[in-house]
């Protein structure tokens, strides 16, 4: 995917030396055959690891999910390694040419548009073949969507959830809200500028009543949070609507106390005819302190 915050629109930009391309040279040649899943900036480019810098400037080859996005990055560090294209509509054929560099020993490098590989990229496919071949596959750790707008949030962070993009339409993507009713951590989410509203109204009319944070352009000059409930950043996204793809973060549900079963069964019994068993053990799973499966079963029980 291409995410938030694009390396095309950054606020800092760096060349190296000639000195200094030599140590990364210099420190290339102890690089190890395999696989390198390396973290790239998200808006701003300074953001760079020297690790990262290194393993781009000695890998044999870079797979990149957009070669003309990474093609920046690269001439920003006066980086010449060959690029690839590994993206969505050519993972299944590439796969199979790149596991035989790999097998002759060759260091290769993987990048997405931006961000962490892996997360909401094709990068999956290949990691894993690598895995099952035997091939060494090393992370190099760095800039993440993800985790910038979880720190940004202010929202619980000792446990979250990562949840991608949810479906365009609305029945489905309701359909996979069920799926997080009942989740004690903080979700995180990707949307696009044009889906936001109608996906908030989806979320509140699902979720219940939580802490939502909004957060854009990360780690660039327009960063910002909207902090508010479902209904504030409605009415926020409709007066000013955010561009390109967004960060959404979705505190856990707020539970009062533990019903006791008498409140859970007189719950169930006025929900189950109208929700069915599973969608009304879900949501007052998400109320009543209970666990989801614990609930679910009382409501077998009562059907």
């Amino acid at each position: 995917m291409t995410h938030p915050n694009s390396i095309s629109d950054t606020n800092a930009s760096q060349h190296l030396t000639g000195e200094e391309l030599q140590s990364l040279s210099i420190k290339a040649a102890s690089l190890e055959p395999g696989l390198y899943v390396v973290a790239t900036p998200i808006g701003n480019l300074r953001d760079i690891t020297l690790r990262a810098l290194d393993v781009l400037s000695a890998a044999d080859m870079i797979l990149a999910e957009d070669t003309r996005q990474t093609r920046k990055l690269l001439s920003a560090y006066d980086i010449t390694t060959p690029l690839s294209p590994y993206h969505d509509h050519n993972a299944a054929k590439r796969v199979s040419g790149v596991m035989k560099d790999l097998q002759d020993g060759k260091v290769i490098a993987l990048v997405s548009d931006a961000g962490t590989p892996l997360v909401s990229d094709p990068g999956f496919k290949l990691v894993r073949a690598a895995v099952a071949a035997g091939i060494n596959v090393f992370p190099l750790p760095g800039a993440s969507a993800v985790l910038a707008g979880l720190v940004k949030s202010g929202l619980p962070s000792d446990r979250f959830m990562f949840a991608g993009f949810l479906p365009p339409k609305s029945a489905a993507r309701r359909t996979a809200l069920n799926d997080f009713i009942s989740v004690q951590a903080t979700l995180v989410f990707f949307e696009s500028g044009p889906r936001i509203a109608a996906c908030l109204k989806d979320m509140k009319d699902v979720l219940g009543e939580r802490e939502v944070v909004l957060t854009r352009e990360l780690t660039k000059r327009y960063e910002e949070a909207r902090h508010g409930s479902f209904d504030s950043l409605i009415d926020s996204v409709k007066a000013d609507a955010p561009r390109g793809e967004l960060v959404l973060l979705v505190g856990p549900p707020q539970i009062s106390e533990r019903w006791s079963e008498d409140e859970v069964v007189s719950a169930l019994n006025v929900q189950i005819g109208d929700l069915g068993v599973k969608r009304a053990s879900a949501e007052i799973a998400a109320q009543c302190g209970w666990p989801k499966r614990d609930v679910y079963q009382l409501a077998l029980k009562l059907k």
